[in-house]
């Protein structure tokens, strides 16, 4: 973030130093999230993952069935039970649990793993995209991940429908 504000700061300077105007200064913005959200390469991307992570997301949740049928059994039922059926219930419902709780976490890791993996791939293709309008319509800078920008400025549809053409 400093980085860009640098950046950017440094450019303005030099153009107000060497008497250019801001009237001359072609300037756009593209929203990433709308890229993440929109984009043909993007939906893509989330499809793939889906398919991909589906079958461990269905085991996590028939895990989670059972453990919350232990759960109740032993609400319901621990009155009833002998104290070493008891203990066996119990110590089966924490060691499910713990197992539940690990492939939990490495379903998650792994997810996030492949997502960041997913969104690279999308971005570079976006970056391309985006280097191409700017030079085809010669931009002078484009922006992203701005706090606010005139929606005049936004080029996002035109990167979107670039990358839809690109498929």
């Amino acid at each position: 973030m400093k980085a860009k504000f640098v950046v950017l700061a440094a450019l303005l300077s030099a153009l107000l130093t060497t008497g250019v105007e801001a009237a001359e200064l072609k300037v756009g913005y593209v929203n990433t999230q709308r890229i993440f959200r929109d984009a043909p390469a993007a939906q893509k991307a989330a499809k793939k993952l889906e398919g991909e992570f589906a079958k461990r997301d269905q085991e996590l949740q028939r895990m989670a069935k059972q453990l919350q049928g232990l759960q109740e059994n032993l609400e319901k039922n621990s009155v009833t039970m002998s104290e070493t059926e008891r203990r066996a219930k119990e110590k089966e419902f924490g060691e499910l649990s713990r197992e539940f709780q690990r492939r939990q976490r490495e379903f998650r890791e792994d997810l996030n793993l492949r997502q960041n993996e997913e969104n690279a791939a999308v971005i570079e293709k976006a970056n391309k995209a985006i280097k191409q309008i700017a030079e085809a319509e010669k931009f002078d800078l484009i922006l992203q991940d701005v706090v606010w920008v005139s929606p005049r400025l936004d080029i996002t549809d035109r990167v979107i429908k670039a990358l839809s053409d690109a498929k």
